[in-house]
C-alpha cells in the first residue's frame, strides 16, 4: 500500500502545474486528472513527463474530465457516440502508457436516465475494459453519489456479472455523500476494491483533509486489508476543503503511518 495525492485536489491550477507542486511537495504517489486532451500531447505532455522523471513520481491513475459525457457517449444506444467515446478514450489509455499510469477512473451513467438498463451498462463497461486491456491499462469504476455507481446493490451488480473484470476505485466523501459508511462498500465489494480516494469528513464537512474530521480512516484502512486491499490511497480534496498545501503532505504522512501499521 502507499499514500499519495490526486492532482484534482489542485484545480484549478493546469494539469502540468499541479504534477509540479505535488512533486516539490516530495508527494510521490498521483493520481492525474486529465482537464484537457491537449494535456496528452505535445509541449504540455512533455512537460508532465519531465515533472515525472524531475521527482520520481510513480503515476499510479488517471481520471478524464470527459467523465460528464459517459452518459451522453459511452452509454448510448446510438453506436457512432460510442465508438466515438472509445477512441476518445484510447487517447487517454495512450497517455497511461507514456506516464506508467494502470488504473483508469471511471463515472459512468448518471443515475435515473431512462435509456441506460443494467444489461447495456455492462456491455459498455466490458467494451471499455476490452479496449483499455490493449495499452496494459485497468477501468476502475468508481462509487459516484450522481451516477448509477453511487448504489451498492449496483456495485454488486457489476461484481456477479463482471467477475473478474469488475474493479473498484472507493471513495470515501461519495459514499458519504450517499448516506453509506464506507465500510459498507467494503463489506459489499470490497475483494473487487483496488484503489482508494481519500478524504476526511465531520458533521458539516464531508471532504477535509486527514485527521481534521472524525472518520475513522484507520478502521475502514483494516478492513479494506483484510480483504486483500493493497493499492494506493490518494488524497483527494476540492479547493474549498482545504486552506494550504501543507495539509496535503500532513494528509500524507497521517496515511502513511495507518499503512505502517498494516502493511
Amino acid at each position: 500500500m502507499v499514500a499519495g495525492v490526486s492532482s484534482a485536489t489542485l484545480y484549478p491550477q493546469l494539469t502540468e502545474e499541479a504534477v509540479r507542486t505535488l512533486g516539490s511537495l516530495g508527494i510521490r504517489n498521483i493520481e492525474i486528472f486529465v482537464n484537457h486532451m491537449s494535456e496528452m500531447e505535445g509541449g504540455t505532455l512533455e512537460k508532465i513527463l519531465s515533472y515525472i522523471r524531475e521527482y520520481d513520481m510513480n503515476v499510479v491513475s488517471v481520471h478524464p474530465f470527459t467523465s460528464a459525457m459517459e452518459t451522453l457517449y459511452l452509454f448510448s444506444d446510438y453506436l457512432r457516440r460510442v465508438e466515438t467515446m472509445m477512441q476518445m478514450y484510447r487517447k487517454y489509455f495512450a497517455f497511461m502508457q507514456k506516464t506508467g499510469a494502470k488504473l483508469f477512473v471511471l463515472h459512468g451513467a448518471k443515475k435515473g436516465v431512462s435509456w441506460v438498463n443494467d444489461e447495456m451498462y455492462i456491455d459498455r463497461f466490458m467494451r471499455l475494459c476490452d479496449t483499455a486491456d490493449e495499452f496494459g491499462v485497468t477501468v476502475v469504476q468508481e462509487n459516484v453519489h450522481y451516477c448509477k455507481s453511487g448504489d451498492i446493490e449496483f456495485l454488486k451488480l457489476m461484481k456477479r456479472e463482471c467477475g473478474d473484470r469488475a474493479k473498484f476505485v472507493l471513495d470515501i466523501k461519495q459514499a458519504v455523500r450517499a448516506g453509506y459508511d464506507p465500510l459498507d462498500i467494503v463489506n459489499a465489494v470490497g475483494e473487487s476494491v483496488i484503489h482508494l480516494h481519500v478524504s476526511d469528513n465531520k458533521p458539516g464537512a464531508d471532504c477535509i483533509p486527514v485527521g481534521m474530521g472524525t472518520y475513522d480512516i484507520a478502521g475502514l484502512v483494516k478492513a479494506l486489508r483484510g480483504k486483500g486491499f493493497d493499492g494506493a490511497m490518494l488524497v483527494e480534496l476540492y479547493k474549498n476543503g482545504f486552506s494550504d498545501n501543507s495539509e496535503l503532505t500532513e494528509s500524507v504522512k497521517r496515511l502513511e503511518k495507518i499503512i505502517s501499521e498494516y502493511q
